[in-house]
């Protein structure tokens, strides 16, 4: 059978269920490991100490910050490629990746270029206090400097994903995460290198993800990357940033709340963001789950939407809410029980075991409202609804955490307490907002589906 025959028997006739979870379970993976990495590293830098510890949350931010350009390209592209492959179309899904994989090493460089310039008053924008900010320079340079192959990465990360080649996108950023780990340990533990060492270890990991990525898309890819299929036309241009955008709000927004949460964590001391640091990393693990099955269904609705096949994007949005939703409810029972020694595994600083405790509970918490609304997010953008994904990719860490925190903070003056209890209450009221269309989205699937047979009969 060939490539292209096989992909659409297995995105046409495979039981949804079974088709999100063989997506899913290969993303949720990649998510793991990643997220095991960055608790792992926040563990080896917070042996170093509570000010190198709060670096890390400095550099989250700036990691999400390249992650937005990363995911803007790579969502953008997939939903395309997905459809284009769906009219059987491999020249118009091979420039769609083709673009978005250069355009994508042109601002890494970009972004390498000009951060590095300006490295110092930018980890200061991010959050850093003068006792943290040594050790954030020393990180962030390797952050920056392998910037283009981070961004290279996810997009060919992505676009595996929506070719229903999850299995290869996996093996390529977890080699990346373990390789990553270990040279923490070697960099840090064996070679004293601290904080820069991190960093090191980070940038040559990714490095290695993308030179393994791009050799899987060669190989296993049923679009191309080359350098020939790249278009200039603009609509093409402004196809990929239309459906990629929900991705860039989402992920750039994560970016801005973080430094705003870092800038308003400050006052209270390196403690206290070493502490929101560890929580941010945990709950981000944790979140994995949701999100990596909700990355498994979005390959599953591009398609199936573009094959006009509703019901079978109807029945994966529902699946993936029920099990994303089942599974992180069993994830957050530790947090609820032990936060204190969750947090104790990160650092031994009874000021951040104190604070971070209080944070984690509050934390796990609001985690069981989060998967209906990344869910959603993802279904609607996969089926190229932009302007509802985009909106509801700006409530989370925009519209609704921003203003909530400096009211929280600086308006109630809640202090500390203020800066932990500013995300559960969003992603709260973010949840009620974004069950309608939910609702109304799985509705309208219904409908369409209903309408498709009746029309055949």
């Amino acid at each position: 059978m060939e490539r292209g025959a096989e992909y659409h028997e297995m995105m046409t006739k495979t039981k949804v269920s079974s088709l999100v979870i063989r997506l899913g379970i290969p993303t949720t993976i990649t998510m793991l490991i990643t997220n095991i990495y960055n608790l792992v590293d926040t563990y080896f830098v917070g042996t170093l100490g509570v000010s190198q510890q709060g670096a890390t949350g400095i550099l989250f931010t700036l990691q999400a910050i390249i992650q937005a350009f990363a995911f803007l390209l790579g969502h953008g592209s997939g939903t395309h490629v997905a459809k284009k492959l769906a009219e059987k179309d491999v020249d118009g899904a091979s420039k769609f990746v083709s673009t978005a994989f250069y355009s994508g090493l042109l601002i890494g460089g970009l972004l390498c270029l000009f951060g590095i310039i300006f490295l110092e008053p930018f980890m200061l924008l991010l959050g850093s206090s003068d006792t943290i900010l040594p050790y954030a320079n020393q990180y962030g340079l390797w952050v920056l400097i392998s910037a283009p192959f981070l961004i290279g990465s996810l997009v060919i990360n992505n676009n595996l994903r929506y070719e229903g080649k999850a299995f290869f996108a996996m093996i390529g950023m977890a080699t990346g995460a373990l390789l990553n780990i270990l040279g923490d340990f070697i960099f840090i533990n064996l070679m004293g290198l601290g904080v820069f060492g991190a960093g090191m270890s980070t940038g040559i990991s990714q490095i290695v993800s993308f030179i393994i990525l791009v050799v899987f898309f060669i190989v296993r890819g049923q679009s191309r990357i080359t350098i020939k299929m790249v278009s200039f036309e603009w609509r093409l241009h402004l196809a990929i940033i239309k459906a990629g955008f929900p991705s860039l709000l989402r992920q750039g927004l994560a970016s801005i709340s973080g430094g705003v949460l870092n800038n308003l964590t400050k006052p209270f001391g390196d403690a206290a963001v070493a502490a929101i640091s560890v929580v941010n990393r945990y709950s981000n693990f944790l979140m994995c789950v949701g999100m990596g099955v909700g990355q498994g269904l979005q390959p599953v609705a591009a398609y199936n939407y573009a094959r006009k096949e509703y019901g079978r994007v109807r029945d994966g949005c529902v699946f993936t809410v029920l099990f994303s939703s089942g599974v992180v409810a069993l994830l957050v029972i530790p947090s609820l029980i032990i936060p204190n020694i969750i947090v104790s595994w990160f650092n031994s600083d009874a000021e951040v075991i104190e604070l971070g405790t209080y944070a984690l509970r509050i934390a796990a918490i609001s985690l069981l409202f989060v998967p209906i609304s990344v869910v959603i997010n993802m279904a609607l953008q996969s089926v190229r609804r932009s302007f509802s994904s985009s909106f509801l990719s700006t409530l989370r860490n925009g519209i609704i955490f921003i203003p909530i925190i400096f009211i929280l903070v600086s308006g109630v003056g809640l202090g500390f307490k203020g800066v932990a209890w500013a995300q559960p209450i969003s992603d709260l009221i973010t949840f009620l907002i974004s069950l309608p269309f939910f609702i109304l989205f799985v509705k309208e699937m219904g409908r369409k589906e209903k309408e498709k047979k009746q029309a055949e009969a």
